[in-house]
């Protein structure tokens, strides 16, 4: 062993152990030791970040963008809420949101696909009176799995067709990954569903640390596309009693009907006034097919100023006397902003706008803000959302420009609350980014173009269209696992060029596997798994890859089946809740502690080495 082989071995040493102690972020770890290469030779200055134009880092960066699309529009609730059962025991629903859950991890980001499912989740612990832990780990797991079936599920797969390219194989396309990778999800996805009930700690869910602002008033109006238009009141209120929320009032024809009878025939042009939690507003909109009466883009102000004047009901005394000239004298030109935003505001006691509604004001046509929901303590009130008078205390649902809701906050005395997601779906939006998700997953699939610019391509589409606020685009990038990426490239390219993979693919087959190429096989899987528990994924695979090809060459064997095992260990990290960031996400709301996780994830890593071995074997054959 040379000198060079001794430092790059050293160097990866230092940086196994930094991932392992985990007190540094990986990132951090990782461009340490892109520096350490660079300072010491082993690789050239002008190279140290090509590997932040390595297509695996772009595509990774595009489909995170992508995936944020398929949040922010709605479209993977509106999915889950047509997907699921509404009726059934625990099993059934926790293996429709499981198998769900793994289906869209597929073809978005799994930690993405998770936070979006996880207040599902928590519905249907709470309607099935369960510990949310039992639903959540399962789901958990069942999102890692489904990210093995295709080339952009999670970044591992994208890492290990790098390193394939850079061979005469080339890379892999979108769907190499499927066979065995759907083999270990369905099995996984099978004994997750199966033995949570046995093997998942039952513990009760911590007490919520957020902040509690009751629940929402708001109204939706019924078109005349709508699924509910024609059917009773009572169906529709059997649906929303499964989100939480229910029907407190109606307007049909300006007359406003209190505790309308369940017999009712709704119509379109009825306007359903609803209470709801602010978590299950989006849900419950999403279930029925319905918009909120209240959103309406800000560039019809004028037009819904007029709408305001002619559908005014309350007497002249009830309103500022100088509210409409101040509305005429003071309205600035109605701004078109790129980022349209939720806020939850407080009215403070003394506020100006106490004693005052939207419409007093002119919320629409001075500030292009939309009143979407009040929330009041103590009473309800079923007057017309527009027309009611706000009180101290009062949290209002505002949708609109980011500096246009601060102008109006501190003119009126309220003040912004902690931030949550409180997703409002746009069905033209989510309809808009579904398609383009389709498109660049095709473009890739059939191979019109390489992955990363199709995905990109899928970008700029998102960029035309305004799916994510043009601001807000590049916020959806996980940026430290970029940085992470593009800093191992280097040093895994150093691994080789040294021939440090090569001693230890020696020492592997010579001391362990005995020269056994199936031996080896497992070996590999074995160990990037286990590497997996404790660190990054994708720097696990970006580590395991060089020695894998090496295995490979020095046995004489297919390269595919070590670089697959690579991909495979990489994504089953289910022993720790660091493994995974999505281990991670339901270590508080399930109220899991550290060790609870290997009673599922120890016999889930058996199975995927059970299944993966033979299935390797088989689709590709040493």
């Amino acid at each position: 062993m040379d000198a060079s082989q001794q430092l790059i071995l050293l160097i990866l040493a230092c940086t196994v152990g930094l991932f392992l102690w985990g007190r540094w972020r990986h990132d951090i770890v990782a461009l340490a030791a892109l520096l350490a290469c660079v300072v010491s030779g082993l690789t050239p200055a002008a190279d140290a970040f090509v590997g932040f134009g390595h297509p695996a880092v772009i595509t990774v960066a595009a489909v995170l963008i992508l995936s944020k699309g398929l949040q922010t529009t709605g479209a993977v609730e509106a999915l889950a809420q047509r997907a699921l059962p509404q009726r059934g025991g625990v099993l059934l629903g926790l293996g429709f949101l499981t198998l769900l859950g793994a289906a869209l991890s597929a073809f978005m980001n799994n930690v993405g696909a998770m936070a979006l499912l996880m207040p599902i989740a928590m519905q249907l612990a709470n309607r099935q009176g369960v510990p949310p832990g039992r639903v959540l780990m399962p789901l958990a797991f069942g999102t890692i799995l489904g990210g093995m079936t295709t080339l952009i599920g999670t970044p591992p797969n994208l890492i290990v067709s790098g390193f394939r390219a850079q061979t005469e194989l080339g890379p892999y396309s979108m769907f190499d990954f499927t066979p065995v990778g759907l083999a270990v999800a369905l099995g996984g996805v099978l004994l997750a569903v199966l033995a949570s009930r046995w093997l998942v700690p039952h513990r009760p869910q911590p007490e919520a640390g957020s902040f509690d602002t009751g629940t929402y008033l708001t109204e939706v109006h019924i078109d005349a596309d709508s699924k509910i238009d024609g059917k009773p009141l009572r169906e529709v209120e059997q649906l929303l009693d499964d989100g939480d929320a229910q029907i407190v009032g109606m307007v049909r024809n300006d007359f406003r009907v209190i505790a309308p009878l369940s017999s009712r025939i709704l119509r379109a042009g009825d306007i359903l006034v609803i209470e709801s939690d602010p978590e299950a507003l989006g849900a419950s909109l999403t279930r029925l097919g319905l918009k909120l009466e209240e959103a309406v883009p800000p560039g019809n102000a004028e037009k819904d100023k007029e709408k305001e004047n002619e559908d005014s009901d309350e007497p002249a005394g009830e309103t500022t006397p100088n509210s409409e000239k101040d509305a005429e004298e003071q309205t600035p030109p109605v701004r078109h902003s790129d980022e349209i935003v939720l806020q939850e505001m407080v009215v403070q006691p003394g506020a100006d706008i106490l004693g005052r509604s939207a419409s007093d004001i002119a919320l629409r046509t001075r500030f292009g803000i939309n009143l979407l929901a009040i929330s009041r303590q103590g009473h309800r009130s079923i007057r017309r959302l527009r027309w009611t008078e706000v009180e101290a205390g009062d949290v209002l649902l505002l949708q609109g420009d980011p500096e246009a809701i601060a102008g109006f906050a501190g003119e009126y005395g309220c003040a912004p609350l902690a931030p949550r997601s409180i997703l409002i779906p746009d069905r033209r939006l989510a309809l808009t980014a579904v398609l383009i998700m389709l498109g660049s997953v095709g473009l890739a699939a059939f191979g019109i173009l390489p992955a990363a610019v199709a995905f990109t391509a899928g970008v700029l589409s998102y960029m035309l269209t305004r799916v994510i606020p043009l601001r807000r685009l590049y916020e959806a990038i996980d940026w430290p696992i970029i940085v992470l990426l593009g800093a191992l490239m280097p040093l895994a390219a150093a691994m080789g060029d040294t021939g440090a993979a090569d001693v230890l693919a020696r020492t592997l087959l010579e001391h362990v596997a005995q020269g056994s190429p199936i031996i080896a096989l497992t070996l590999m899987l074995v160990v990037t798994m286990t590497l997996s528990d404790f660190m990054n994924n994708a720097a696990t695979a970006a580590v395991m890859c060089p020695i894998a090809l090496s295995v490979a060459s020095q046995l004489g064997v297919n390269p595919d089946s070590f670089l697959m095992a690579v991909a495979i260990g990489a994504s089953c990290a289910f022993l720790t809740p660091i493994g995974h960031q999505n281990n991670t996400l339901i270590l508080g709301p399930g109220g899991f502690r550290f060790g609870d996780y290997w009673r599922l994830g120890l016999p889930m890593e058996l199975l995927v080495v059970t299944i993966s071995i033979p299935m390797l074997l088989w689709v590709w054959p040493l």
